[in-house]
């Protein structure tokens, strides 16, 4: 649950100025998560979330950049904890996951910024990830083998 609420609060801070904890707790409400102000101040911390500043006045939540090694491996495990297998579908690779953790591993692709990645869409279990090309899309197959394969190495 705590992934999938972390993604949906990266999701919302991409999609709303939200201001603050209360702010952010009831569109967490909203859509469907109990949470308490002291759960979405952790969320916070953990994310790693700062403000800044709007060009109008006052601030908004924003993620820090994703290149940061620990979100990395947050992104990895996510996607890792997620998968369930993957096909092609020439410049489309569609990635199953367990239940109600497509968006979580959908967000994590995005966040990893691969080159070869134009966008993901996630339904519940499904992830389309659009890709540039077939080559782009045999080269992520590949990428996305070895995170797997490597952090099964690492959590042996």
């Amino acid at each position: 649950m705590k992934i999938a609420r972390h993604s949906k609060i990266i999701d919302l801070i991409n999609q709303y100025d939200i201001e603050t904890q209360e702010e952010l707790a009831a569109k967490l409400q909203e859509a469907g998560f109990a949470v308490t102000q002291a759960t979405v101040s952790r969320d916070i911390r953990e994310l790693k979330l700062m403000k800044i500043a709007k060009p109008d006045g006052g601030s908004r939540y924003t993620v820090m950049g994703p290149r940061d090694s620990q979100n990395s491996e947050k992104y990895i495990r996510v996607l890792k904890d997620a998968f369930v297998s993957m096909e092609m579908a020439q410049n489309i690779l569609v990635i199953k996951t367990v239940s109600g953790m497509a968006n979580a591993a959908g967000a994590a692709l995005d966040n990893m910024n691969y080159s070869e990645v134009v966008g993901c869409i996630a339904g519940d279990d499904t992830i389309a990830c659009i890709n540039r090309s077939t080559d782009d899309t045999i080269i992520l197959m590949d990428k996305i083998k070895k995170i797997i394969h490597a952090y099964e190495e690492s959590t042996r």
